[in-house]
Order: C-alpha cells, then sequence, then structure tokens
C-alpha cells in the first residue's frame, strides 16, 4: 500500500503543480468565462494544493466500499461533481444519464483519456488513441467477428477444450488457486482466437512476456532502467517481436494465394480479418497498417489475462458465499448436462446461453465486482449535458461502479442477489447497468466473455463440489482477491 501512495504522491507533486500555477494565474479570467456560458460546473472541491483529493481517493480503493469516495461527495456536491484527483482537475459522473451522452458523443467531442504510463506501454497505434472513422471500422470489423456463427461454433468447442483439460487436473489438487488457474486457460483461448496460437513454446514465452508487460499498466511513468514502466517497455518489444513475425508470414500468406481465395474463405482469427480488410487498398487513407495490426491485437488480449478471469474468479467467491445461489445454479445446469447425455448431441453457443440464471449469476457477478469501474474522457470542447458545464480540456470521470453501486438503481446493492434480474426484470441493456462500457467503444468481445464465463460454470458445478477460503476483493489499483481464492475441490461422482 505504501509504495502506491508514494506513486499517486508524486504524480500528484508532479502533474497538480502544473495546473495548480495554471489555475491560480487564470482563476479570475475563467471565472468570468464559466459566468457567460449558459451551463454551470459542477460543485465540488478541488482539496489539497497540489495532490488534491488523490490520498482520500486512493484510500477508498483500499476499503471493502471502494465508491465510498464517489459516495460521500455525491451526498455533498450532487450525481456530477469536480474534484482533483491524480493530478488533474477532473469531473465524476456517477449519473447514467450523463454517462451515456459522454459515452456516445466519442470522437468529436470526448477521447479517452487515460494516465501517462497506459499511454507510454501501449504507444502511438493504440486503439486508446484511435478516433473517429478508423476506430469505428476496427470496432466493427472485429465485433463483427466475434459474432459470426462460425467462430461462435468454433470457439465454443475451443473454450470447452480448455476448460475440461485444465479441471482435469484439478482432482489432484490438494488446494488450487482459482485467480491463477482462471488466467490459465483464458488467455490460451483468447490468443487462439487472435493470431491462432496453439501452446507451444512461442506460446509459454508469449504468456510470460505477457505477465510482465501487463504489470506496467499502472505504474510510475518513469523510463529509467529498472524501473517497473521499464521492464514492461522491455517486454513489450520482445512480444511485439513475436507477433509482427506471425502477422507477416500471415501477409505473406494471403499475397502468395491470391485475392479471390482469401477473400472468399472464412477468416480463421482476428489477424485474417484485419489483414483482410488493408489487403489491395494501398491507396485507402484508413486501411490498416501492419504496426497498427500488431499493436491492436496484443491489446486484445488484455481480457484474457485480467478482466474475463477475474469475473470466473469472483462468480465462484460470491458463489461460495450464497449457497442457494449455488445450488440453484447447479440445478440448472445439471438439467442441460442431462439432457445432453441422452440426446449425445455437442454443447453449441445458444445452450450455454440459454442457462437464464447462470446468465442472472453473471450479471450480478459483473454488477458486483465492478472490475471495469469507471472510463475516463476528455473534452475536446466546451460541453453541457443536463445544465452541466464540461470545459474543454477537463476530464470525464463516467463511474460506472457508482451506478452499479446506487440504491436508486438496485435495492441492496451491496447484496449479491442474482434473483433480482428475475423480480425487476431489470435490462442488460439499460444505462444503469454498463459493466462492458458503452457506446462507440462497447466492448466487442462482451458475448464471447459471457460465453466463457458459462461454459466455465456449467463444468465447474457439474464437475466438482468445492470449499473456498475466506479471501478479500482489493480494489486497487485493479481488483484481484488478496490469497487468489483458494479452494478444494472433491469429484461429483463419475463426472468426467
Amino acid at each position: 500500500m505504501e509504495w502506491f501512495v508514494v506513486f499517486w504522491i508524486l504524480v500528484g507533486i508532479s502533474a497538480g503543480w502544473c495546473w495548480y500555477r495554471k489555475e491560480k494565474s487564470s482563476s479570475s479570467k475563467n471565472d468570468i468565462n464559466m459566468e457567460q456560458k449558459s451551463g454551470v460546473l459542477p460543485k465540488g472541491s478541488f482539496g489539497w494544493p497540489l495532490i488534491g483529493e488523490t490520498l482520500d481517493f486512493i484510500a477508498a480503493g483500499y476499503t471493502s466500499q471502494p465508491v465510498s469516495f464517489m459516495e460521500k461527495r455525491r451526498s455533498l456536491y450532487g450525481k456530477v461533481f469536480k474534484t482533483h484527483i491524480l493530478g488533474t482537475p477532473i469531473i465524476v459522473s456517477t449519473d447514467p444519464g450523463v454517462n451515456k451522452v459522454v459515452l456516445q458523443n466519442h470522437g468529436n467531442i470526448f477521447i479517452p483519456a487515460y494516465p501517462k504510463s497506459i499511454r507510454e506501454i501501449f504507444g502511438e497505434y493504440s486503439i486508446l488513441q484511435t478516433n473517429g472513422t478508423l476506430q469505428k471500422k476496427v470496432h466493427a470489423l472485429i465485433g463483427g467477428f466475434l459474432r459470426s456463427p462460425q467462430f461462435k461454433a468454433r470457439i465454443t468447442r475451443d473454450i470447452e477444450h480448455h476448460v475440461k483439460l485444465a479441471m482435469a487436473s484439478w482432482k489432484d489438487l490438494p488446494v488450487l488457486l482459482i485467480q491463477e488457474e482462471t488466467q490459465k486457460f483464458t488467455f490460451k483461448v483468447l490468443v487462439k482466437a487472435l493470431i491462432s496460437l496453439d501452446p507451444s513454446d512461442d506460446f509459454d514465452f508469449l504468456k510470460r512476456e505477457f505477465d510482465e508487460f501487463i504489470k506496467g499498466l499502472i505504474c510510475l511513468p518513469i523510463k529509467l532502467p529498472g524501473t517497473r514502466l521499464y521492464k514492461s517497455l522491455k517486454a513489450k518489444e520482445r512480444i511485439l517481436k513475436l507477433v509482427k513475425t506471425i502477422v507477416e508470414q500471415r501477409k505473406l500468406g494471403m499475397e502468395k494465394s491470391g485475392d479471390h481465395e482469401h477473400q472468399n474463405s472464412i477468416p480463421n482469427d482476428a489477424v485474417d480479418v484485419l489483414l483482410r480488410d488493408g489487403y489491395g487498398e494501398q491507396n485507402d487513407k484508413q486501411s490498416l497498417s501492419l504496426d497498427f495490426i500488431i499493436s491492436h491485437i496484443i491489446e486484445l488480449m488484455i481480457p484474457g489475462e485480467e478482466t474475463v478471469p477475474m469475473s470466473m474468479t469472483l462468480a465462484v467467491k460470491f458463489l461460495s458465499d450464497c449457497p442457494v445461489a449455488l445450488e440453484q445454479l447447479t440445478e440448472e445446469n445439471m438439467k442441460l448436462k442431462r439432457q445432453k447425455t441422452d440426446s449425445g448431441d455437442d454443447y453449441c453457443w445458444t445452450d450455454y446461453m440459454s442457462l437464464q440464471f447462470t446468465q442472472n449469476v453473471i450479471n450480478e457477478t459483473l454488477r458486483v465486482a465492478n472490475i471495469i469501474n469507471a472510463v475516463w474522457r476528455k473534452a475536446l470542447k466546451d460541453v453541457e449535458i443536463e445544465g452541466i458545464l464540461i470545459p474543454k480540456g477537463w476530464c470525464v470521470l463516467a463511474s460506472f461502479s457508482s451506478v452499479h453501486m446506487d440504491e436508486e438503481n438496485y435495492e441492496n446493492p451491496y447484496e449479491f442477489d442474482p434473483w433480482r434480474w428475475e423480480k425487476t426484470g431489470a435490462s442488460v441493456k439499460n444505462n444503469c447497468f454498463t459493466p462492458f462500457g458503452g457506446g462507440q467503444r462497447l466492448c466487442p468481445g462482451l458475448e464471447l466473455s459471457r460465453l466463457e464465463i458459462s461454459v466455465f460454470l456449467h463444468h465447474l458445478v457439474t464437475t466438482y463440489r468445492w470449499v473456498a477460503e475466506k479471501d478479500d476483493i482489493i480494489y486497487f489499483p485493479t481488483v484481484k482477491l488478496k490469497k487468489k481464492l483458494p479452494i478444494r475441490v472433491t469429484s461429483i461422482g463419475n463426472s468426467s
């Protein structure tokens, strides 16, 4: 904890000092300009000089209710308020309506705004720094591929294979760590879907380097040898070299096969999709460069290492703490398993997605866990939303977790209650449920993520019973389990 506190203090001092001097010299001018606008700057406090309210923000992340920072200020200033955290003045929105506008008005009004370490590690070709037509184009290409019937059929088999293979080894382990075990197969599944790389020496190399690379996403933005950012950037260089070789070989194969053959065949993976779009379109200003494709592929690997396995881990934790939900989930999945055993048919995508209570458990896990707790955007011009002024150049933090944990939106929000999705008829498409973001940057792999979690839960509850040790959730800097959720499993009857 001390390391992170020191880190954010340094960030606040380095960035906040520049802001403080600028604000001090221009405060009178800004006050006059604000009065001329029809909208009103939200109420709030900038806290202490230099560090603002950063320490309060971080301290809340180490509690069982990390949204307490937001809740306290919401009670004082309203659902949208101003503050100063992580070295910058920022407007925080805990209002689902305002969040929707921020998410949908993208490119010409709002652009992503993330900490310097993230911008450094992703580089100039990052999708986070891609806006407008190009961003829409890539999002549509990847989303269309992931939703295609051919991909859905193949990926369902791949997920089943890796889940069963992983679980087969669990019966020999006295204790296993769910957080680690889920990461092993989710990364394999996603890498196969992105670059068709099966388990091999290259895969093992990629996994090791990716583990090192991703540690630098939230770190002190200093690139001196020995620092976290420096090590992560070096790991990325090695990843880039491997992925570049794969992409270049695939491109060469396309050129040899000819235009007709590759255009009429079904793409194997995301690399195929992105390469085909630019094939033969050298004069198209929006065609995708190899550097862009490689960078984007690497970024798409992150869910396999972070968000999906954490969703699985937290689902196991919440079910362990809620035996009634676990029993109903088990009954639903056992029924499907008996049906498949009797018919002899293979599972398909729709089988898993039709498990209604399982989907309710996933919804509730995503709502309570808040693995993606917010998005950061910067206003390119003065914007007024529902009478609230967001000045040009200011950052907006659209808080998903605050909306998910607001009792106005969900009764007893801190209670894990999968049945709420039946009782309230809550829709996964409403403005109060945004675990995958929204607008033009809505996660294109959201259906794939749901499928992976569904397959995992199905085979877990139909293969094993388990006892989980007590474990605590850590919310800062990212959501993790303190002990990685140790469990002891027992096989069910003759289940394979």
